[in-house]
């Protein structure tokens, strides 16, 4: 069931970079176990999936919106949030709209499965897997705080993750320290 699970370890260690207070969009939320984390830390949050279930679970932590966005428009053009967090989905025609929706001076903390993963389970459709530096690119407009890209192993998978600031005039340096 996804979002049931614990929170990222990923999401977790770059969270202190979403501005104190900021609102929260989490994109293809499941159960919302990043919801839950951010709204513990204060945040408000919002939620989209297509499930309704998920929706439905999630619906007291805050906004929640139940929408198919990879066969809709976006639901949240125009709009910008002080951190995104995108967790083990990729639809590439949406890349755009997901970093256009990271307010300046948030934060897009983005973690999904790479090339490789074929080799140790699903996802394996090269639909599914980022390319080599392809979560670099698409966030090539923010300022990258961290990224990686490799082998976890526990469970056995190969990801890419980043944590990308949208930078503001005359920001604070040390907001983006580890």
């Amino acid at each position: 069931m996804h979002g049931a699970e614990a929170r990222s370890p990923w999401i977790a260690r770059w969270a202190h970079l979403v501005p104190k207070g900021g609102e929260v969009l989490d994109v293809a939320c499941g159960f919302g176990r990043h919801m839950r984390f951010f709204k513990d830390h204060g945040h408000p949050v919002v939620g989209v999936d297509r499930s309704p279930e998920a929706v439905a679970a999630v619906r007291e932590l805050g906004e929640a919106l139940e929408a198919d966005i990879e066969n809709g428009p976006w639901p949240f053009a125009g709009r910008q949030f002080a951190g995104v967090v995108v967790t083990n989905y990729l639809w590439r025609p949406l890349m755009p709209s997901i970093v256009a929706s990271v307010a300046p001076g948030g934060v897009l903390l983005y973690e999904t499965f790479a090339v490789g993963n074929e080799t140790v389970g699903k996802p394996s459709r090269p639909d599914f897997l980022l390319q080599d530096g392809e979560l670099l690119s698409a966030c090539a407009k923010l300022r990258v705080v961290a990224y990686e890209h490799g082998f976890l192993d526990s469970p056995p998978r190969f990801v890419q993750r980043i944590a990308a600031v949208h930078p503001i005039k005359q920001a604070e340096p040390a907001r983006y320290t580890l």
